[in-house]
């Protein structure tokens, strides 16, 4: 029976961390954030290099979340392709979400090299088209990111090229990204954790925020265990925003996200599965996505909504898997796990803020490395007054899901079926 640890393969290969103090008593500071993930920990650490006396409350431990489970790509753009952006919100703005989302990507190297975070960090994202007309689909965005935003590290690759990069010939082609890459989350977070605490951020374990009270010109957010009160609060919370901000729950959508790890191939199969050595995510609403290891696993990973998780995860992941890789049918998988990924109803991140003294982002829709890495440092330039760059984001019309407290988490449910039916055409 695989290991069932919440982190999976993650938490067993990961650097040990320095664990962090619980909340108790009182405590100030300038600015408070409300979890440990990408986003807060960003945020923490551009705060801290920047002088502001700022304070971190996670209620699990450091990267407990998705931060700590996720696939471990990094992506270029965004959710929606640059055309569609182009036509919703006009080439300007469209234009502007690029350039932060280049930045995105570039803040996640360079935080992983000034800071020295041994994370695994690898360049090469493959996108797979899954059927022709995705195919087609993708080659036209590929032409209209090298024509208009002169984006020249991606290319398409025909069926036989795909095959040789992948190992596997159910792909009809695919874009080779060599601006993408991927990583070992775990780590990556739990390095912007020790990078944010060496500059003098105070980060807290175990101290979930209950409440968030204003009073005058100051905000206190009451943990179990202890109370901080500061002048402006960072929600980064994510997919669990709405726990401590009602007015968020109905911008957020749960997906639940299931990844295997296998034991590490042997030597005639490791030189045959993703040789490439790239992360792979295919054009599915329902997506596969995998990757190799440091150690020469294979992660392979599947997104579905079930109203009750199942129990065995490596037997919901196994034939999909097997379905791009039957080569694997001997192989056993060894670690399996499970994540909640907070997605939006415009699939776009959502910034913004409850109050002046109140800011939040989340909702980075399944590419949350690079993205919730920079909504942080924008969460964290906003609070310190510097707005231009995060109101890009918070312009962003925002919609809600259908169906109110009792319903929405069911209708997204038959939203995921309908779209994985789409995806069998």
């Amino acid at each position: 029976m695989p290991s069932s640890e919440p982190q999976g393969y993650y938490a067993a290969s990961a650097a040990p961390s320095r664990p962090f103090p619980r909340l108790t008593g009182r405590a100030s500071a300038d600015i408070c954030i409300i979890g440990g993930g990408y986003t807060g920990l960003s945020a923490a650490l551009y705060l801290a290099e920047a002088g502001a006396q700022t304070m971190l409350v996670e209620a699990e431990t450091i990267g407990f979340g998705a931060s700590g489970r996720n696939g471990g790509q990094v992506h270029t753009g965004l959710r929606k392709d640059q055309a569609d952006l182009e036509q919703w919100l006009g080439p300007g703005h469209a234009r502007d979400l690029w350039t932060l989302a280049e930045e995105s990507k570039a803040l996640v190297r360079a935080l992983v090299d000034r800071h020295g975070i041994a994370c695994a960090l690898k360049d090469g994202l493959v996108i797979a088209a899954h059927n022709q007309k995705a195919l087609a689909h993708l080659a036209e965005d590929t032409a209209h990111l090298a024509k208009y935003y002169s984006y020249d590290a991606a290319r398409m690759m025909d069926a036989d090229e795909t095959r040789e990069k992948l190992g596997t010939a159910i792909y009809p082609g695919a874009r080779l990204d060599l601006g993408g890459g991927h990583l070992h989350p775990l780590d990556y977070a739990r390095g912007l954790a020790a990078a944010a605490d060496e500059k003098g951020a105070m980060l807290w374990e175990h101290s979930p925020a209950l409440s968030l009270e204003t009073h005058g010109v100051d905000v206190e957010i009451r943990c179990d265990g202890g109370t901080v009160t500061a002048k402006q609060v960072l929600l980064a919370c994510d997919a669990f925003s709405g726990r401590i901000s009602p007015q968020l729950e109905p911008y957020i959508g749960h997906v639940e996200s299931f990844i295997a790890a296998t034991t590490p191939l042997p030597p005639h199969l490791a030189e045959r599965i993703v040789p490439s050595d790239v992360a792979v995510a295919d054009t599915r609403h329902v997506l596969d996505y995998y990757r190799k290891s440091a150690d020469g696993r294979l992660l392979f990973a599947g997104r579905e909504r079930y109203f009750r998780p199942p129990r065995d995860i490596a037997g919901l992941v196994r034939p999909r898997m097997l379905h791009v890789f039957p080569q694997l049918k001997d192989i056993r998988l060894e670690y399996a796990w499970s994540g909640t990924v907070g997605i939006t109803r415009t699939r776009m991140p959502h910034l913004g803020e409850l109050s002046p003294r109140i800011l939040f982002a989340h909702g980075y829709s399944g590419q949350g490395v690079a993205l919730a890495t920079l909504a942080g440092k924008l969460l964290a330039e906003a609070a310190m007054g510097e707005r231009e760059r995060f109101d890009v984001f918070a312009r962003l019309p925002a919609k809600r899901f259908p169906g109110g407290r009792f319903l929405k988490h069911t209708l997204v449910s038959a939203g995921l079926y309908a779209l994985k039916l789409c995806d069998a055409l």
